[in-house]
């Protein structure tokens, strides 16, 4: 993502400012320095570091992209040179390992929870009773 570039709010002003004073005098002067030649010298210096600026911050983006470039190539070589190993020695080999890679046998493997799992009954047990009459006869066996 390119990086914001810099304007000043400050030159176009002081731009119209000085096309007014050279429209007053094209050599008008204040004394002390405060002339007219001397100030479009100070908005030229401006005007040359946001320049300046700006260019920098283009040389900056055009370096970041290099980077991200370099980064996914030197991730697809990693890549390869991991699954080299793999073929070579084998993905559960101590080799693959020491290369950076998982081994089969000592992977964790996750176990999946359903949402139901927590809220399950569990069966109880139950213990046949006798449900007697208050005529004192045996109805039911629960």
């Amino acid at each position: 993502m390119a990086r914001r570039k810099k304007n000043s709010t400050i030159l176009p002003k002081a731009e119209s400012r000085l096309a007014g004073m050279k429209s007053i005098d094209a050599k008008l002067d204040l004394g002390n320095g405060m002339s007219a030649i001397n100030f479009e010298k100070e908005i030229g210096a401006l005007r040359l570091k946001v320049e300046a600026y700006n260019t920098l911050l283009s040389r900056a983006d055009q370096a970041s992209n290099e980077i991200l470039k370099a980064e996914k190539q030197l991730a697809s070589v990693s890549e390869k040179m991991l699954l080299g190993v793999a073929v070579k020695y084998g993905k559960d080999s101590s080799e693959y390992e020491m290369a950076g890679g998982s081994r089969r046998g000592e992977r964790r493997r996750r176990v999946a929870r359903s949402a139901g799992a927590s809220a399950a009954v569990t069966p109880v047990a139950v213990t046949p009773v006798a449900v007697t009459s208050a005529a004192g006869v045996q109805t039911a066996t629960v």
